[in-house]
């Protein structure tokens, strides 16, 4: 009988950089392929295409696979993709990363956006109390019994 298996330590994740860039390659090396969700920023270069306007509102969807070559350094990912015919150099900084996934191992990670002032977007103190009163509820009673006919 084979004894226990060892398992390689994950290094020491300092940041939420870190912690994308390892999900990242994990994902990357089990898949062959990795999905990207990155928000709108200037720091992100798409070569000369850039974000189209729907882009710059609700970000873009990038694929990487195993076959490319890029680079990965501690803050960003540098690989050259194809739209359409065209291939763009782009710079992903993992700052801008929303989520990372995977259909072949039905698997994501996502982080909520960051809003304007930098805090993270949906925080407890942004959201609302409750649903607006001022709205018309109509009320269904579903227990009501049917009447029955007699013969």
């Amino acid at each position: 009988m084979a004894g226990p298996k060892s398992y390689e330590v994950m290094p020491m994740i300092s940041d939420m950089k870190d912690l994308k860039k390892e999900i990242f390659h994990g994902m990357l090396n089990l898949a062959g392929r990795v999905f990207m969700h990155v928000g709108y920023s200037e720091n992100v270069i798409i070569g000369k295409r850039g974000f189209l306007p729907e882009e710059k509102e609700k970000g873009i969807i990038l694929v990487v696979n195993n076959r490319m070559k890029f680079e990965c350094n501690d803050s960003a990912i540098t690989v050259k993709l194809v739209f359409g015919t065209t291939a763009e150099e782009c710079l992903i900084p993992f700052e801008e990363v929303l989520s990372i996934f995977s259909p072949e191992l039905n698997a994501q990670f996502s982080i909520a956006p960051k809003a304007a002032g930098g805090q993270q977007a949906d925080s407890d103190s942004d959201k609302t109390a409750g649903p607006d009163t001022s709205e018309k509820v109509i009320k269904v009673d579903f227990n009501k019994k049917r009447s029955q006919k007699k013969n």
